[in-house]
């Protein structure tokens, strides 16, 4: 094997497909990349057994061949290499290494044979659609914050991608909850989505595709069986097994007969919250609105640190209500609003509250309550 190509192009893909792979393996070949070199282009491979990222660049081909070499080694060593250097990989003068060479530094790395490495892949793709990446990137962005950290109730680790029939027309819709608080974020349905399963994308899928999601203008290929989502990005692949397990009815936990209306400037808001909650405690972080007539006192106890508050105004004549929520929580969910008008949605101190942008419905949050 022979190969050689400008090194930004070569860094790029390679920092795309080593954060597949987990710094400590059991496994040693899940610790390297797959090197493939053919005709005119050079193809990478990681996985870690769950996902796995395929991406292709074009490079000057003197001999074809594969091998594979490990992952975190090699990115390290081509992002260390100055801008514009060529960088050359040519088999070493054994099977098991490969010398990578760049102007007059020169590296010998131990690999491993290319028959070892997995491929996760194999399987029919029943489902097919095209997405805008704006949209995707938007469905991802906005409920990520919500997924589960617990992993005991492994299905609300990932986001519940399904389509739906709105009254708007088919959508696409992403939700995720942590029990805490859920996020629920709509787009157009792409053709093809129509008739897919409800499907649970893992965490650790969700934030590679985050990565991935660099030009907004591109169009993203969804693939799906029953076990696994396939995304094709450009020139980069990225295929992950889903979560096999249901995801809760959030139906019923979205309120739709909450009487009492608040509507508050977004930016008003989320700072007010953010300075009363300075001497919140790390473990409650807990803030008590206080609403009545066009009003909104917000207040923080901590027996250690001391007491906060803030007054500013609102949209509020309904009868007058306290209510606590987590700090952290709220600014999570103001920070994914975008008009400047948050709309709050109401019952009484032990309800959930539902927030969302004024006048639009198409991203919506829930938010439990904490006794203050």
């Amino acid at each position: 094997m022979r190969v050689t190509l400008e090194r930004a192009a070569f860094l790029k893909s390679l920092g795309h497909v080593h954060r597949v792979v987990e710094r400590r393996n059991t496994i040693p070949i899940l610790s390297n990349v797959l090197v493939r070199v053919d005709g005119t282009t050079l193809q990478l491979k990681a996985t870690d057994l769950d996902i796995e990222v395929v991406e292709t660049v074009s490079a000057d081909v003197s001999q074809p061949g594969a091998t594979t070499v490990p992952a975190h080694v090699i990115y390290d060593i081509v992002r260390k290499l100055p801008d514009g250097a060529q960088v050359q990989l040519e088999s070493g003068p054994d099977s098991g290494t490969i010398v990578l060479s760049a102007g007059h530094a020169r590296f010998s790395l131990q690999t491993l044979p290319e028959s070892d490495f997995p491929d996760i892949t194999a399987g029919e793709f029943t489902h097919r659609f095209m997405v805008p990446a704006v949209g995707l990137k938007r469905l991802i962005d906005k409920t990520q914050f919500a997924i589960s950290q617990e992993e005991t109730r492994y299905y609300l680790n990932g986001i519940y991608l399904h389509a739906v029939d709105a009254d708007a027309g088919p959508m696409l819709r992403a939700v995720a909850t942590d029990g805490h608080r859920l996020a629920r974020v709509e787009i157009d349905g792409p053709d093809g989505a129509s008739g897919m399963p409800g499907i649970i994308v893992p965490r650790k899928a969700v934030q590679e595709l985050q990565r991935l999601l660099e030009d907004p203008e591109e169009a993203v290929g969804v693939e799906l069986s029953t076990n696994k989502i396939r995304f094709t990005i450009g020139q980069v692949v990225l295929t992950s097994k889903l979560i096999d397990g249901t995801f809760p009815d959030y139906g019923r936990v979205i309120p739709t007969g909450n009487e009492k209306i608040m509507t508050v400037d977004r930016e008003s808001f989320g700072r007010a919250v953010d300075l009363v909650s300075t001497v919140s405690s790390e473990r409650g972080r807990a803030v008590k609105l206080a609403m009545s007539d066009d009003n909104l006192v917000l207040t923080v106890n901590n027996p250690d640190s001391g007491s906060a508050t803030e007054e500013i105004p609102v949209g509020y004549s309904a009868d007058a209500l306290e209510i606590g929520f987590n700090a952290r929580y709220l600014l999570d969910i103001i920070g994914q609003l975008e008009t400047g008008e948050a709309r709050f949605e109401l019952a009484d101190p032990g309800s959930p509250t539902l927030i969302c942008d004024d006048g639009d419905r198409a991203s919506l949050y829930v938010l439990m309550p904490m006794r203050v």
